[in-house]
């Protein structure tokens, strides 16, 4: 499954790091591409193994907003 997440409060290299780093470091998640231009987190996963809960809660830890 692929999805795409708008992120607010994104603005450098660092954000980009953090919130790829978070999301990696998920059982199921196998791509995460982040363009901070758009706000845009582009995330492919596994949802039987992965709910999409799951990737905007991680995100949201991160410091960040996820549009819902």
């Amino acid at each position: 499954m692929e999805v795409v997440l708008n992120v607010a409060g994104m603005s450098c290299s660092h954000c980009e790091k953090a919130v790829k780093d978070a999301l990696g470091a998920l059982d199921g998640v196998e791509e995460v591409a982040v363009n901070l231009e758009n706000g845009h987190v582009d995330v492919r996963y596994e949802e039987t193994k992965l709910p999409l809960e799951t990737l905007v809660e991680v995100i949201e830890e991160q410091g960040y907003d996820v549009a819902r």
